[in-house]
């Protein structure tokens, strides 16, 4: 028995990683759990793993290093701010009143609330680079109004669903920092890479819920005016 946790330690700690995450456990927390969990049973286990496993005690004596290596970085320093400036804009009312006045605007063309949620999707994801911040403000705000005038519940969540993920690309763009820090390349040359398909993507959104809207007039009629 012992062997065979030895032998197959990666697949066990990713389902002991899901099982932690699926019981509520936060996921900073389950990860550093996980890993100094399995970190004692492999070095109970390695002499078990026939040379797969390569842990030892002494290996705990670089855990200080990284944790200062990882407070002491200005690049991910980016990352809680930018986190904090979601959850402003999200609990202020901000997305609520800008969604607002954009559905105002395309209220009375047909997909007219598509577009706002693409639109308001886009200028959010250029204010804060949290994913959930946007999706979770536009789902609570838009997508009870697109369904009480209508719209398809298809269209509806996949144009917040999709929309939302536009803060993965638009700067300022959290994935975009971590990827900088990890390949050693300025923040500043991300967002230039960025930002062009950041802004295609978005006219493929709007290009692809125009021609919906042709093909399919009934599943996201215009407002009454």
């Amino acid at each position: 028995m012992m062997e065979f946790i030895a032998v197959n330690m990666a697949p066990i700690m990713f389902a002991s990683l899901v099982f932690f995450l699926l019981i509520g456990y936060p996921v900073a927390f389950a990860l550093a759990a996980n890993g100094l969990l399995f970190f004692f049973v492999g070095v109970e286990l390695a002499p078990l793993s026939n040379g797969t496993i390569n842990l030892s005690w002494p290996l705990l004596n670089a855990m200080p290093e990284r944790f200062w290596g990882v407070l002491s970085n200005e690049t991910l320093l980016a990352i809680p701010f930018f986190t904090f400036m979601g959850i402003v804009l999200e609990r202020s009312g901000m997305a609520e009143d800008l969604l607002d006045t954009i559905g105002q605007l395309f209220g009375p063309i047909r997909g007219g609330l598509a577009y706002a949620v693409i639109f308001v999707g886009a200028l959010l994801a250029a204010t804060t680079g949290v994913v959930a911040a946007s999706v979770i403000a536009m789902g609570l705000i838009s997508l009870p109004i697109m369904l009480r005038y209508g719209y398809d519940r298809r269209i509806a969540s996949g144009v917040i669903a999709a929309s939302g993920t536009l803060a993965q690309i638009i700067p300022p763009s959290l994935v975009l920092i971590v990827l900088a820090d990890q390949l050693g390349r300025s923040v500043g040359d991300m967002y230039k890479g960025a930002l062009i398909p950041g802004l295609v993507l978005t006219g493929l959104y709007i290009g692809y819920v125009m021609v919906l809207s042709i093909l399919r007039p009934n599943s996201m009629p215009a407002l009454p005016k």
